[in-house]
């Protein structure tokens, strides 16, 4: 199965709508394994987490790089861990020498207990970076005006949460994630963080969501490959369904079975 249209970050066609993440694997292996079976073409890699000085750190770094290279895809890193738009700032310019992209999944956490970005930071380190000549993927909360005021900054991709990090509890607010949809029809939206299960990305997809980025939900799963390729699939059906068209919603109950010589539905 193929995805109808191709995803485009910041000008650029990629030809998943899967993102995912490097951590909490078992063991680089199955990480490995996991992302191959997930179709995925950007892989997400986080700096503070890692020591480049020491050899564990750079080792690791370097297997990610051969796996997205093998992939023939796109490393994305980001700023996990931090907590000001300074410190976000910083851990950008290194990220951009070390690994040669210009592209950076912005994070800036304002609070420790569920991992809510600091709306004021964001914007500030959005600004910095764009103006830096870096293309930006702010994760932010399902925040309307913040979604917004991003836009106007220039971010041409945003990444809302559905829920809290690494909680699983899927999208929490549909409602508010459908309106950033509809208000903002030109932004590449990408669904990040508390994706739970499958059926998770298939509604993100089938509300006309971009793309889904996650880690947990296939990197903890008993079986992560297995896991990888469900998602992979309902990636695919939550944006054929999207396209085709979802019936609306009806008060009453219809015939599904057509009454006496009306074999097709009629107006």
């Amino acid at each position: 199965m193929t995805l109808s249209t191709k995803l485009m970050i910041y000008g650029q066609a990629v030809d998943s709508r899967l993102l995912i993440g490097s951590a909490l694997y078992p063991s680089p292996e199955i990480m490995k394994q996991a992302i191959l079976a997930s179709g995925a073409k950007v892989v997400t890699l986080s700096l503070k987490r890692q020591n480049p000085a020491q050899q564990s750190g750079a080792k690791i770094w370097q297997y990610i790089q051969d796996l997205v290279k093998e992939t023939q895809g796109f490393l994305l890193p980001n700023t996990a861990g931090c907590k000001t738009a300074k410190e976000a700032v910083t851990l950008a310019k290194m990220s951009r020498e070390i690994f040669q992209t210009d592209w950076i999944k912005l994070e800036v956490i304002g609070d420790d207990y569920n991992l809510q970005p600091d709306p004021i930071e964001l914007l500030k380190a959005s600004e910095q970076l764009l103006n830096e000549g870096f293309k930006v993927l702010p994760y932010c909360t399902d925040d309307l005006v913040v979604c917004q005021r991003l836009y106007d900054l220039g971010c041409q991709v945003i990444m809302p949460w559905a829920s809290p990090i690494g909680t699983g509890k899927g999208l929490m607010n549909p409602y508010n994630l459908a309106t950033i949809r509809s208000r903002l029809p030109d932004v590449t939206l990408i669904l990040d963080a508390g994706i739970g299960k499958p059926s998770d990305a298939c509604l993100a997809m089938e509300m006309g969501y971009d793309a889904v980025l996650l880690n947990s939900a296939i990197a903890l799963a008993d079986n992560p490959m297995l896991m990888a390729k469900a998602f992979a699939q309902a990636i695919v059906a939550g944006e054929q369904g999207y396209m085709a068209g979802v019936m609306q919603q009806r008060q009453t109950a219809h015939p599904s079975t057509p009454t006496l010589e009306t074999p097709f539905w009629h107006q």
